[in-house]
């Protein structure tokens, strides 16, 4: 069973999807959705449309006061959502839940996992993150895993620049990525 919620800040919206096997909740995505946007394309999920299970009748999400029946996902996206919170407030640097990594292939996994060593408040470039993973001419193919990181924000695929140090690119936008940075700087 997958559930779908989202969850506000300022004037952005973040999508957070979870699924529910065997009473073990994991997070599945977490991305940035556009003001009034009822349809998602997923990077790994079917879009909405066709999983109707997901939303209601008329394609909402389900949002954050009304969570499914399933406890275990209830816990995990209200804990989710809680974390965002304190790290968008400036008051937690990392996040401490489930994540379902095998929605990416074992070289996309290797960059998430990287991405999650960069520490909190600093950048690093596109070819750096290719060097930490011991493929140095990959830096390509490490943007590319960079921006099908199924968990902004959590995996935090911001804290990656261009080698000149200009913001470089962001699936959720510049201007989101800059505000990610301007939090973990001040």
């Amino acid at each position: 069973m997958m559930i779908v919620t989202t969850t506000s800040f300022a004037q952005y919206k973040l999508l957070l999807i979870a699924s529910a096997v065997s009473q073990e909740a994991k997070l599945v995505s977490l991305d940035w959705l556009a003001e009034g946007e009822v349809w998602y394309e997923s990077k790994s999920l079917a879009p909405l449309k066709k999983c109707h299970n997901l939303c209601d009748e008329d394609f909402k999400f389900i949002n954050k006061n009304s969570l499914s029946k399933e406890k275990p996902v209830d816990a995990l996206l209200l804990t989710t959502i809680t974390q965002l919170d304190q790290y968008l407030a400036g008051e937690r640097q990392q996040f401490d839940m489930t994540l379902d990594w095998s929605l990416g292939t074992p070289f996309q996994q290797s960059v998430w996992r990287a991405l999650q060593q960069i520490p909190y408040g600093q950048t690093i470039s596109y070819a750096q993150l290719a060097q930490n993973i011991s493929k140095p001419t990959a830096y390509r193919a490490v943007a590319n895993a960079n921006g099908k990181n199924p968990f902004s924000i959590i995996i935090p695929c911001h804290r990656v620049v261009a080698s000149d140090g200009s913001l470089g690119g962001y699936t959720g936008g510049l201007d989101k990525k800059r505000l990610l940075l301007d939090i973990e700087r001040n």
